[in-house]
């Protein structure tokens, strides 16, 4: 059975073997490894399955008890792989175990029909450095999407942070010599990886992220506060997304700190709320938020919550006045688009792909460098002018309106499809 169909004059496939080795799309996002890519990778595959393209995802299998293969939805099945130790594992060991994850997915192959894989996309360095050794033996395309990169996070490190190690470096350099196609999030992830990595117009796509626009939607403020266990007239200022310093959720604490400064009388309405869990160097500092909030005297407006479902999360994007995004790094910023959809201005970095997810101006605002200072004047603005914040929440529903799931897989799809496509045979030479 061939790995493709005919659709007119296109290809188009029929399975896609998606890898998405050291972080699995059943897992919560907010903690662990977990986060935009987890529902980056979900969301296409559901939607691709729901266009009649079945989607496969390999991932590493972190327990004993976990079934070989789950079906979240019709069409795509999360297929859990042994490969190293179970629990928990760090991203930078992960390497040593690529052996037995792509003995699993030769594995996996070999059960069905010849072609059984149309083509193979990896997500994030790990997965893709599995994805084009299973790719280059099937025969087929390989399409990698990197999500972060090495050297982008090393240049715009956080003050304290680790560097990413030059093993990982590597295998990028590597990976964007070996990609049929990359798949960037934004124009600026394309220019990273031209200038960073070398990569080749030729090979690259962008293909923005979308956000669920059913789940994440606009909804009455105070019914919000209520259902999240917060006073009406509360004025929330909310930090979703993974406890490390990358993130930089210290920077909206020490912001708030300058706030209260400014304007003591907003105390007894104030809360910051922190929603997430310790991930990457923040496991090693589990501690550092709650000491910090303690040491600026702000302990007693600050809430640290566990990440929450989609449903529960919306309501805190709808609860909060601003929702602040100061990542030193990011690929694209999926929280700030929730927020927006929630009708939820942001403040965010002026980094990355945040530069794409918030319209600067419109639908919130983008701020240079990480100063508390600079943040604390903006958020100040947010709580005291409610006549522009309502402006800015009237406009975010209509931006993230524009980067909805089924725009992505459309892209997606003619990505694919380009991949599939034979090459043109040349031309024969003019006698």
């Amino acid at each position: 059975m061939s790995g493709i169909v005919l659709e007119g004059e296109q290809t188009v496939p029929r399975r896609v073997a998606t890898v998405s080795l050291h972080t699995s799309p059943l897992d919560q996002p907010g903690t662990g490894d977990a986060g935009g890519m987890n529902v980056y990778v979900v969301e296409v595959a559901r939607r691709m399955a729901e266009r009649g393209v079945a989607v496969d995802v390999f991932t590493r299998a972190s327990g004993p008890d976990l079934p070989p293969v789950v079906e979240p939805a019709p069409g795509v099945q999360v297929r859990h792989v042994p490969a190293g130790p179970y629990g928990q594992v760090d991203k930078n060991t992960l390497a040593d175990h690529l052996c037995p994850f792509i003995f699993g997915m030769m594995r996996a192959e070999a059960q069905g029909e010849p072609g059984h894989y149309s083509l193979v996309h990896g997500h994030y360095w790990l997965s893709g450095r599995a994805g084009v050794v299973a790719a280059r033996r099937w025969g087929v395309p390989f399409v990698q999407s990197m999500h972060t990169m090495a050297r982008v996070k090393n240049a715009f490190i956080a003050e304290g942070d680790t560097p990413e190690p030059e093993a990982r470096v590597r295998g990028e350099d590597q990976l964007v010599r070996q990609a049929d196609r990359l798949i960037a999030n934004t124009d600026d992830e394309a220019r990273q990886l031209r200038e960073f990595y070398g990569a080749r117009e030729s090979q690259l796509s962008v293909v923005p992220p979308g956000v669920d626009l059913d789940v994440f939607s606009p909804g009455p403020r105070q019914e919000a506060l209520r259902r999240i266990g917060l006073a009406p007239g509360t004025e929330l200022l909310l930090f979703v997304g993974r406890l490390q310093r990358l993130k930089a959720p210290d920077v909206l604490i020490r912001a708030a700190a300058r706030l209260l400064e400014r304007e003591p009388g907003l105390r007894s309405r104030l809360v910051v709320g922190v929603v997430g869990g310790l991930s990457g160097t923040g496991r090693r500092e589990p501690g550092l938020l709650r000491d910090l909030a303690r040491s600026l005297g702000v302990a007693d407006v600050v809430r640290l919550e566990p990440p929450q479902d989609r449903v529960r999360l919306a309501d805190y994007y709808r609860a909060a006045a601003v929702t602040v995004v100061p990542s030193y790094s990011e690929s694209f910023g999926l929280v700030a688009v929730e927020s927006q959809a929630c009708g939820t201005p942001v403040v965010a970095s002026r980094v990355g792909g945040l530069t794409t997810a918030v319209a600067d101006g419109l639908s919130g605002v983008l701020v240079d460098g990480h100063d508390p200072d600079d943040y604390a004047a903006v958020l100040h603005r947010m709580v005291t002018e409610p006549g522009w914040r309502a402006t800015l929440a009237g406009k975010a529903p209509l931006h993230a309106a524009t980067l909805g799931w089924e725009r992505t897989v459309d892209d997606m799809l003619d990505v694919y499809r380009t991949s599939l496509a034979p090459a043109p045979l040349p031309m024969a030479a003019c006698r």
